[in-house]
């Protein structure tokens, strides 16, 4: 039996991001018999605590797992796993300044999925910057292995660092959903839309993720566009819906954790925008493949390789208006792509390989 620790999420159930929606996967029903997983929460950030769930032990943390806080979530998860584990796997480096210590107290083996490059990210000031690269540095070169999810990365990993990641990517299976069509018709009209008549967008409302370019476009052409975010979370978010919630052809939805009202939403749409300009695979993009939606992305290395290069692609507000303009787009090779590449099943079997 093989004791995997994983550390750097904010727990599951998974109702926040890509971390959280990638351990909910791999220790489900894609799980080996032989592996007995133990997955650290944050205390503060988890409605309920469990204590276990999905054949999982949750262990909590009370400290935050985003933010600053999230240095100390993982430091203190870290501490805690030093002894009873075969593997540690980290999410995320912002704890990753500990490992040295961690390898010299610990007989574990430490994989550390390092995410996109945190300290290219906009949202954050240059101390933090500076930070989270020396958190990429240690974890790096403590880890015995570096994930990393998308080909942009593990090629930023071998110029930067002269080491091997190893590629795993994020799976989006889950995505699909058997919801009926009388529901399907009924969640819809709660959102007054009707089918392939609008554009949809999914994803936390952060200036990396040219939330402005997307809105921008759709502004100037008149198409409608559901656009589902945390639009209350900063003031970004706040005063892009302060300054186009006029726009009657945009509505403004509140971040949706429920699958079928999501799985509705996005297959029920004409194309689906994705505007993410960091990170490495994001995994809203991988879920919205496998529902043959054309995907409209913007122009980065990660997203071209995410795609294999069967998306369309925009780096400006102009380019994304002539793109939603167009009738002619088809969303079946990004499908067939998320097919032979994202399931979890496959996704599941990688990391216990690595175990």
């Amino acid at each position: 039996m093989k004791r995997v620790a994983i550390i750097g999420t904010q727990g599951v159930p998974a109702n926040y991001g890509g971390f959280e929606t990638l351990v909910e996967n791999i220790i489900g029903e894609h799980c080996s018999d032989n592996i007995e997983y133990t997955v650290y929460c944050s205390a503060k950030d988890m409605p309920q605590r469990l204590d276990e769930y999905k054949g999982a032990k949750l262990k909590y943390i009370n400290w935050r797992a985003n933010g600053v806080q999230s240095v100390f979530y993982d430091i203190t998860a870290m501490i805690r796993s030093i002894r009873g584990y075969d593997t540690i796997l980290v999410l995320g480096v912002s704890g990753c300044t500990f490992l040295p210590i961690f390898k010299l107290l610990s007989r574990a083996r430490v994989i550390v999925n390092i995410d996109g490059l945190e300290h290219r990210r906009d949202k954050w000031t240059h101390s933090i910057r500076k930070f989270l690269l020396l958190s990429e540095v240690a974890a790096v070169k403590n880890a015995h292995t570096i994930i990393a999810d998308n080909k942009g990365i593990a090629d930023y990993v071998t110029w930067r660092y002269k080491k091997d990641a190893k590629l795993i990517a994020y799976g989006g299976d889950h995505a699909l959903r058997n919801v009926a069509q009388e529901k399907q018709n009924e969640i819809l009209s709660t959102y007054g839309l009707v089918k392939n008549a609008y554009s949809i967008s999914v994803c936390r409302i952060e200036p990396e993720n040219n939330c402005h370019i997307t809105i921008d476009a759709f502004a100037k052409s008149g198409k409608p566009l559901v656009f589902v975010g945390n639009w209350q979370r900063n003031e970004y978010s706040r005063r892009l819906k302060e300054r186009y919630g006029n726009c009657s052809n945009i509505k403004f939805i509140d971040s949706i954790y429920d699958l079928d009202i999501l799985y509705t939403l996005r297959s029920n749409a004409r194309c689906y925008i994705h505007g993410h300009s960091a990170g490495g695979t994001n995994p809203s993009l991988v879920e919205a493949m496998f529902l043959g939606r054309p995907i409209l992305a913007y122009d980065v290395v990660y997203n071209r390789e995410t795609t294999y290069q069967k998306a369309y692609y925009w780096q400006n507000s102009e380019q994304l208006q002539q793109l939603v303009e167009r009738n002619d787009l088809t969303g079946n090779n990004t499908m067939l792509v998320a097919q032979q590449h994202y399931t979890w099943a496959s996704i599941s079997k990688q990391y216990e390989e690595l175990y």
